[in-house]
Formats: C-alpha cells, sequence, structure tokens
C-alpha cells in the first residue's frame, strides 16, 4: 500500500491529467486512429466466400427449448452460445451441403439452464454436449470421420469447457474429454491453463449491444474520472473467507483506493453507469473468478481505456486487436501501484489510445448486434475460423480409429442427459 505523501505527490500530476483530458476531450473524441499492419487488416477481413459451415438440426430440448423456459439468458454474458447460432442459421457461409462444409456447429445452449438467481447449472452442460455428440454421431457421419477435429462448439462459461466457476474445481475437471479433437469458441483465455484448449478462438462475452448505444453521450463530453470501478470487491457469498475471488486483486483495489480522490470505485450500480464510463480516463478490468469481464467490452465501445488486471490472460480476438496499445497491462501483483502507474503515462501516449478506440471497426468487433453488421464479433469468429483452415492431414481419421475415450470423465458427466 502507497504512503499518504506518495499519494499527495501523485496527486497533482492526476489533477493535471484530468484537466488536460477535460481540454482535449473534443480533439480525441473528434481524431480516429487507423489500426496498422496486420492487425487491422484481419479485423477488417470479410470471411463470406472464405469458408462453408454445416449447422447441425438438433432437437429443440438442446437449444429453443431451453430459451423458450427461461428467456433471462438472452441477456446474460453467456447468451453468445444463443446469438451465434442464430447469427449462422442465416449467414451467407452457411451450406445446406455437409459434403461441402469446412466446418460443422453443434447449437447446444450449454449455460441458458439458470438458477433463481442467474447462474448457469453448469453440473449438466457436459451431460447436455455428450448428449448432443452422441445425437449428431448416430445421425450424421461427420463426426464419426474426424472425432470432432472440423466442428466447433460454442463454450462461453467462466473456464469454458471446464463448466465450473471456480478455478480450482475447473482446473480438477478439464475439459470435456468429447471436445478435445473439436475447436472451442470461448470466453475463457489464460496462458497456460488446462482449461484453455489449444487452437481455441477467445471471444468477448455478450454485452446487450443496443442497450449500450441507447447511452451514448456526445462524442466530446469532457472526461473528468480519471479510475472508475464498479463492481463487487469481494464474493463473500461463494468465497467467504476473501482471498480467493479475483486472486485478491479486487480486494487490494479496494483497500488501497477507496478514499484515493483519483479513484471513483464502488460497489453501486447506478442508473449512470454507461455514461460514467465516457466521462472516464481508465477504466479497470480485473479478473473476477475468471480473468475476463463484461467491463472489457464496456470499456472498449465507451472509448475508456481498459486498465486489464489479469496476469496471463489471452485477450479477444488477439491477432485482429492490438490490445497492447488501446489498453494498460497491470499485474495482479502491482495493483497496490495502480496510482503511480497511471499518473505516469505521457498524455501523448493517453491520447493515442484514445484515438484508436475511438475507430468504429475497433468497436464494432467487440460486439454481436442483432441483426449482425460487418466487422462485428460474428464476422471476427468466422475470421478465426477461417483462419484454422485448410485442415491438416490428422483431421481425419483411418478407417477403425479411435482417439477419444467416451468412458473418460467424471461420473456424473457421464450419466444420461
Amino acid at each position: 500500500m502507497g504512503t499518504g505523501r506518495a499519494r499527495a505527490r501523485a496527486l497533482p500530476l492526476a489533477l493535471a491529467l484530468l484537466l488536460a483530458c477535460s481540454d482535449v476531450a473534443a480533439v480525441a473524441a473528434q481524431g480516429t486512429e487507423r489500426i496498422q499492419g496486420s492487425a487491422g487488416d484481419v479485423l477488417e477481413d470479410d470471411p463470406v466466400g472464405r469458408l462453408k459451415v454445416y449447422v447441425y438440426e438438433l432437437p429443440p430440448k438442446y437449444n429453443k427449448n431451453i430459451v423458450g423456459r427461461d428467456p433471462r439468458c438472452l441477456k446474460h454474458m453467456f447468451a453468445t452460445e444463443i446469438f451465434i447460432h442464430r447469427f449462422l442459421v442465416s449467414c451467407a457461409v452457411r451450406t445446406l451441403n455437409p459434403e461441402e462444409a469446412d466446418w460443422f456447429y453443434t447449437p447446444v445452449y450449454t449455460t441458458c439452464d439458470l438458477t433463481p438467481w442467474g447462474h448457469p447449472l453448469t453440473t449438466k452442460s457436459p451431460r447436455m454436449i455428450r448428449s448432443a455428440i452422441q445425437y449428431i454421431s448416430k445421425h450424421w457421419p461427420y463426426w464419426n470421420r474426424t472425432e470432432g477435429a472440423d466442428h466447433f462448439f460454442v463454450t462461453p462459461h467462466d473456464f469454458g469447457a471446464c463448466f465450473y466457476f471456480q478455478e480450482a474445481k475447473a482446473i480438477e475437471r478439464g475439459v470435456l474429454p468429447v471436445l478435445r479433437r473439436a475447436t472451442l469458441v470461448q470466453t475463457f483465455g489464460q496462458k497456460n491453463h488446462v482449461c484453455l484448449k489449444e487452437g481455441s478462438i477467445t471471444i468477448p462475452p455478450y454485452t446487450p449491444p443496443q442497450k449500450m448505444r441507447t447511452h451514448l453521450v456526445p462524442p466530446e463530453t469532457p472526461r473528468s474520472i480519471f479510475v472508475y470501478f464498479r463492481g463487487l470487491f469481494y464474493d463473500t457469498s461463494n468465497d467467504p473467507e476473501g482471498g480467493y475471488y479475483a486472486r485478491g486483486a479486487r480486494a487490494s483495489v479496494w483497500e488501497n483506493f477507496k478514499n484515493n480522490p483519483m479513484f471513483d470505485i464502488s460497489t453501486d450500480h447506478p442508473p449512470t453507469y454507461y455514461e460514467d464510463m465516457q466521462r472516464s480516463v481508465f477504466c479497470l478490468c480485473p479478473l473476477g473468478w475468471a480473468p475476463w469481464s463484461p467491463r472489457l467490452v464496456e470499456a472498449v465501445v465507451f472509448g475508456c481505456i481498459p486498465v486489464i488486471i489479469a496476469d496471463d490472460i489471452i485477450l479477444p480476438f488477439a491477432d485482429a486487436i492490438p490490445w497492447e496499445e488501446i489498453g494498460v497491462f497491470v499485474a495482479e501483483d502491482d495493483v497496490t501501484k495502480l496510482d503511480t502507474i497511471l499518473t505516469s503515462i505521457p498524455m501523448e501516449e493517453i491520447l493515442r489510445k484514445q484515438r484508436l478506440l475511438a475507430n468504429p471497426s475497433m468497436k464494432q468487433a467487440m460486439l454481436f448486434p442483432q441483426p449482425a453488421e460487418p466487422r462485428d464479433a460474428f464476422h471476427q469468429i468466422l475470421n478465426g475460423l477461417a483462419r484454422k483452415l485448410p485442415h491438416g492431414k490428422g483431421v481425419f481419421l483411418k478407417p477403425g480409429q479411435k482417439v477419444l475415450n467416451w468412458t473418460e470423465g467424471a461420473p456424473e458427466d457421464l450419466k444420461p442427459w
């Protein structure tokens, strides 16, 4: 924890930064900067014509019926699995001829069965996926010839296909064995982690695009808040002792900066939340139970420089979005130095990050609008799938060859669904 004397020295500089940012807000808002090099080219790619996707027709118990029972899952942060399905059904890359397909998609809504408190019942998710795979393997020959190596699944839960919200138990479970050859489209991404399958496509979590767009403020609005955060610092319900949630990073933010005038942080979620982010220079994006957070999407869309506090995180569409240039990365062990780190960033660097964030393509790539729009997150997923083509020689199995072990996994996961 920094001393009061250190904070006192940092405060005048922070206030000067705030004043400067307020004065140049209009200039920064009017100017955008194109993403240079291959990253910009990838971001603006059009995937149509570069791949074909076959969408399996499953019984509605795997998808539509679940939404019908509980429409809340259309709005939560895991809803990408629903909207990707809807997008692909009407997308130009869809083929009705499986013989010409590059990829096969199995629409299973693994996070749509919710508790009364709105949390996914992930104990059912592995059984749902196993059941769906058994169904497609009986009705079509395409899974069996590759055991899923040319198939992709959307697994948007906290720790992806490990299907548990607490990291230790997710690691113990591991990725569902029957998905080990498939490509996962998932929000979870962390280097050298058992829940991140090699070759996964990391995507942003779902945030309601239309809701955010209705809260846009004029671009010349001054950014008069230096650091902004709203959310939990302790999850006392699931982590009573307070040392496991967010690996202590959020608790450290609160204990060190709750009385610092440069930091507008609170557990409250005001009706002006979106407007406040657009009035802020920096928005904290710390890990929670998992390293990712919807705040990352909100910060990019609202032009607030994301301060990413999540060691070894793999960020959405990292080959298309220059995260190092638009964000600030702070190690979890360095949270106590946040004030010094942020006040030390030169004004020129802040302005450049704001210009990059103002790029419409950057914002578009983080959203799942309905209907879909050019260069949005749906199209970035297709770009990611296209870049994995053509499939290697090892994709197709020899006659009678088996790789996956259907009897492997937790006993609870092997029960019928």
